[in-house]
């Protein structure tokens, strides 16, 4: 193995603290690149079919990818893979900060932890050397005070992945947070380490990525940066106002969803707006490893500070819950993050409480419980509510042990399963799939349940970027959103940020993977890499019993149109899309993957 790669991944038994170092071998590393590819196959591989995502049996897998530890530009991201227990499909949750090349210098390519713990604990891997460590004293300490403790009893510089007490009290929702505000944040996987009894992976150490051909990565690298420091979005959008800059563009479209998508346009979407937040609660830009737009924020209020909020948190905590006032929800994103829960899920969740709660859904009990236990009501925009309700789920208590199932057990319980925005149990983000209909496709057939991430279709439709589309249009829709689910498989796999994807094409990704790894291969067969991840992913979901009824949008997504706002936009008519991206995948009409597929990409 030439480069990119330690060629060493390390096997962690909890349940009897053991360690086993296994090779990488060239071929798995070629078939799959790392990060989210790696990841997910040896979860296929390892995981039995039909196991509890919260068994200690379950791996929970922290992988890295070729260009963590390198210089490639913005290549600061890592994948947390497991099954979610919030919706039991495949999970890969990917984060950035500088975790991703802590864990590649410590002398790894990923950790992959069975079993579970007979008492809390820390694993802290020093170049390559691992220590299992009591972690009793700090059970129930949030994200922040446990990576300052860890930090002040084993490395000063040391990276920390740890949970907060919402993995501890299995929020299905619970993230798993390094560098005290970056989330692998999506689907639960804080929950599955709390399952273990796992508060912290913490790693240190000196090894550096080896590079195949430093001459031609120099190159690849200097025409990759040059394209990401040119591009608008990246050299002056998300530098500038970070990713909440989304907030009017999309608001103007008629497409921020607000009130659990009732509604399309927020009126006050100027209070919480990325230009707001820059001249009122920022304080400096903060980037990820080898990152030089620096979209993150660090911000403060009149009582707290922390990171962000990032556009999604913006509009999960803002807009989809009626609530304009930006404090409160800078606020309520400050205690997530501490308490390590999903923003995404948990305003989410909390607009469908609301919702219920407008409908009448509660009876005459519960609605006495919710209103001893926030000391208000549920109605929409009310946000010491919304802020109340963050702090409940965190910990389990009152009505937030109900919130902490998430939006599609909590509509199901109260009889109104239609109120859950959510696909395949993910509540989805935001962008409203009848303003953006590719967005939508992309929603209804993730491998992960409603995620924009793993499609971002928002830059064609409504970013102009590379070239723009016709958001309303279903024609080549099915063709553009194959592309750039196999294009984010390898991103997610190489260990590079989303947002690279706005700069640079497909040949600029092969360059720099091959330079770094010293395997040729034409963008073409890098593309196949990707395609291969992602029908993996479609087998572990199909194994776990997930058809094609589940590829589908809320019912009222498919059912109601857009009232107002600057869309007034139809329902949105899936089936005809759906139909046309299961011959575009070659997948049957079921949405199997045909064996013809399955044995070009070597998954026969």
């Amino acid at each position: 193995m030439k480069g990119g790669y330690h060629a060493k991944l390390l096997w962690i038994d909890l349940t009897n603290r053991r360690t086993q170092v296994v090779p990488l071998g060239s071929r798995l590393a070629a078939d799959y690149i790392g990060g989210r590819g790696l990841g997910t196959r040896i979860l296929y591989d390892r995981t039995a079919p039909g196991a509890d995502p919260l068994s200690p049996a379950t791996p929970l897998i922290f992988a890295a990818g070729p260009l963590n530890g390198t210089s490639a530009p913005l290549a600061g991201r890592y994948e947390v893979v497991t099954r979610s227990p919030l919706t039991g499909t495949v999970l890969s949750s990917n984060s950035g900060g500088r975790f991703a090349v802590d864990l590649k210098q410590a002398g790894y390519d990923a950790v992959v932890i069975e079993g579970a713990a007979d008492a809390p604990c820390i694993i802290w891997i020093d170049d390559g050397q691992v220590e299992f460590r009591d972690a009793s004293h700090l059970w129930g300490a949030d994200t922040h005070e446990t990576t300052e403790r860890i930090r002040a009893e084993t490395h000063p510089k040391a990276g920390v992945a740890c949970i907060g007490p919402a993995g501890e009290q299995g929020v299905l929702f619970a993230s798993v947070m390094n560098d005290r505000d970056r989330a692998a944040g999506r689907g639960g996987a804080g929950a599955v380490m709390g399952a273990k009894r796992l508060k912290a992976l913490v790693v240190h150490g000196s090894q550096r990525t080896p590079v195949a051909d430093p001459d031609g990565f120099a190159q690849a690298r200097e025409a990759a940066r040059v394209a990401i420091a040119e591009h608008p979005v990246t050299k002056n959008s998300l530098k500038e106002f970070g990713t909440a800059v989304l907030v009017h563009l999309i608001n103007e479209y008629g497409g921020l969803p607000t009130r659990n998508f009732q509604e399309g346009y927020f009126p006050d979407a100027a209070s919480i707006s990325g230009e707001t937040i820059k001249e009122t609660i920022f304080e400096k830009s903060v980037g990820c490893a080898n990152c030089f737009v620096a979209c993150g924020r660090a911000t403060r209020t009149s009582h707290h500070s922390g990171e962000g909020p990032e556009y999604e948190t913006v509009w999960a905590l803002g807009p989809m819950c009626g609530v304009r006032d930006l404090e409160t929800i800078a606020e309520a994103n400050y205690r997530c993050n501490e308490l390590g829960m999903d923003t995404i899920t948990a305003g989410s969740t909390i607009a469908c409480a609301m919702e219920l709660w407008e409908r009448g859904a509660f009876d005459s009990a519960m609605q006495a419980q919710i209103m001893a236990d926030l000391g208000t009501d549920l109605s929409f925009g009310n946000g010491q509510a919304m802020r109340r309700c963050v702090e409940l789920m965190g910990r389990r208590e009152g009505i937030g042990a109900l919130l902490a199932e998430g939006s599609a057990r909590l509509a199901a319980r109260f009889g109104f399963p239609d109120l859950s925005m959510s696909v395949k149990g993910l509540e989805i983000p935001a962008y409203d799939p009848r303003a953006f209909r590719a967005m939508g496709l992309a929603f209804a057939t993730s491998s992960r349940g409603g995620c924009h991430l793993r499609a971002y279709m928002i830059g064609p439709e409504a970013l102009a970027t590379p070239g723009s589309v016709d958001r309303f249009s279903a024609a080549g829709k099915a063709e553009l959103v194959k592309l750039y689910q196999d294009l984010s498989s390898v991103i997610d796999s190489m260990g590079a940020c989303i947002f690279t994807s706005f700069a640079l094409n497909p040949d600029h990704y092969a360059r720099l993977l091959e330079t770094v790894t010293g395997v040729e291969r034409t963008t073409g067969e890098m593309l196949a890499a990707g395609e291969r991840i992602w029908n993996l992913e479609r087998l572990f979901n199909l194994r776990e019993g997930f058809t094609r009824a589940d590829d589908t949008l809320p019912l009222r997504i498919l059912q109601e149109g857009l009232p107002g706002g600057h869309s007034k936009a139809q329902p949105v008519d899936l089936e005809p899309m759906l139909a046309a991206y299961y011959r575009v995948r070659e997948w049957d009409e079921e949405g199997r993957p045909t064996p013809a597929l399955l044995d070009r990409l070597g998954l026969g």
